[in-house]
């Protein structure tokens, strides 16, 4: 199964909503380069979530789109939350991604459910280590390899 990712979003700050960016440099066993969640051997490295989750927002009248739930990695063409810990990804040919966690507990009051009000990691976002690092660009293709 192949997917395609439609935005690259970073931030300085946690409990924020992401910026979108062309790209960003994601390091092994840290995560995406001066982003906020990055940190050396944590479980959730990286966060990522379906364009499908971010619709089923939209559909609920929120205006609402890439990096507004805090995700690194949007991603087109596979519902990654269906995906098991321990899948892996390519993206980009170069960048290899484990998955390490679906959903997440929500922090209570954080500011993503104060202006959107509601969140979606928590049951759909999707977290991963960085087992080979290089640069992620918006339009890479994103493969499940494992």
């Amino acid at each position: 199964m192949k997917g395609k990712i439609t935005a690259v979003c970073i931030s300085d700050t946690k409990g924020v909503r992401k910026t979108p960016c062309p790209s960003g440099v994601f390091l092994k066993n840290y995560g995406m380069e001066n982003d906020a969640h990055a940190e050396c051997g944590i479980k959730r490295q990286v966060s990522l979530l379906s364009v499908d989750s971010i619709d089923k927002m939209k559909s609920m009248g929120l205006n609402v789109g890439p990096g507004d739930f805090a995700e690194n990695l949007t991603v087109a063409g596979i519902e990654l939350y269906t995906l098991l810990p321990g899948t892996k990804l390519t993206v980009g040919g170069e960048v290899i991604l484990e998955i390490s966690q679906i959903g997440k507990a929500c922090h209570t009051g954080c500011a993503i459910f104060k202006e959107v009000g509601k969140c979606i990691m928590p049951k759909e976002g999707v977290f991963a280590k960085v087992v080979k690092g290089g640069e992620i660009r918006t339009g890479d293709e994103v493969e499940i390899v494992t």
